[in-house]
C-alpha cells in the first residue's frame, strides 16, 4: 500500500505548529525531518502537504506615471473669432404686420426682443450677440445702451464697421461673472 506522501515532500503537522520534509514513508507511518534536524514519526492523517506560496524571485516593474490631461486654454485671440449670434431688430423682421403699431409699441417690441435674446444667450452660454438696429434717429440705439447697462455680466460696443456699418452693436456676455 503506497502512501500519499513521497520522500522530499514538504509537509505541515496538523494540530501543531510544526513542519518538515518527508525523510521516508512506510505504509501509513511517515517520518519527517524538521528544520532543526530532528526526525519525528507521524501517522499520514496527521500531515498535509505544504502548499504555501514560496517566492524565490521578485521583480518590481516601474509603471509609467499617469499622463495629465491637457487643459484646453482658449486664447483671447481665438475667442475673438467665435461667431456671434445676429439679432435683427428691424421691425419688419420681428412682426408680420406693423401697420397698426405706433412708434411706442414698435420700440417696446424691439427692446423686449433684445432683453429676451440676452437672457437666452446667458442661459445657453452664448458669448456674443450682435444686435442690428440700423442708424435712423438713434432712439433704439440709446434704449439698447440703457438696457445693456442694467446687466453686470455683459459689455457692449459698436460692431464691426466693415460688416455692419454704423447700425449694429456687439454684446459680449461674461460666462463667469465675479
Amino acid at each position: 500500500m503506497s502512501s500519499k506522501f513521497s520522500k522530499g515532500d514538504k509537509v505541515l503537522v496538523l494540530d501543531d505548529d510544526m513542519s518538515g520534509v518527508v525523510a521516508f514513508a512506510k505504509a501509513k507511518q511517515i517520518t519527517i525531518t524538521t528544520a532543526d534536524g530532528i526526525d519525528l514519526t507521524f501517522h499520514e492523517d496527521e500531515l498535509i502537504l505544504d502548499r504555501r506560496l514560496q517566492v524565490k524571485h521578485v521583480e518590481v516593474k516601474k509603471e509609467p506615471a499617469p499622463k495629465k490631461p491637457k487643459r484646453r486654454i482658449q486664447s483671447r485671440k481665438k475667442a475673438a473669432f467665435i461667431p456671434a449670434v445676429e439679432v435683427d431688430l428691424h421691425i419688419h423682421q420681428l412682426t408680420d404686420n406693423e401697420r397698426y403699431m405706433d412708434n411706442y409699441d414698435m420700440l417696446n417690441l424691439q427692446i423686449d426682443t433684445a432683453r429676451d435674446k440676452i437672457e437666452w444667450a446667458h442661459r445657453n452660454n452664448i458669448p456674443k450677440l450682435v444686435f442690428i438696429h440700423g442708424v435712423g434717429a438713434g432712439v433704439l440705439k440709446q434704449e439698447l445702451d440703457f438696457l445693456f447697462e442694467r446687466y453686470d455680466y455683459l459689455k457692449h460696443y459698436d460692431a464691426d464697421f466693415q460688416k455692419y456699418g454704423k447700425g449694429a452693436t456687439e454684446v459680449y456676455l461674461f460666462q463667469n461673472p465675479k
